[in-house]
């Protein structure tokens, strides 16, 4: 999901899986996937702490 942002014009979304894609240009279907999309970052670790979870992750395999 990768909301985006029109150069001169309102907000639209974009939706993407694997048989399926599509763009979202419905202001309510917009800012859902805003608010979403604020959630994954929000809860996502930084580059430093995903390469130290990677390193311990192959440490224990």
């Amino acid at each position: 999901m990768i909301q985006t942002r029109a150069p001169s014009g309102p907000k639209v979304g974009h939706s993407e899986a694997a048989l399926f894609n599509r763009v979202i240009t419905e202001r309510k279907d917009v800012r859902i996937l805003e608010a979403r999309y604020g959630i994954i970052r929000a809860q996502a670790l930084t580059p430093r702490e995903s390469l130290a979870f990677i390193e311990k992750a192959l440490g224990e395999a």
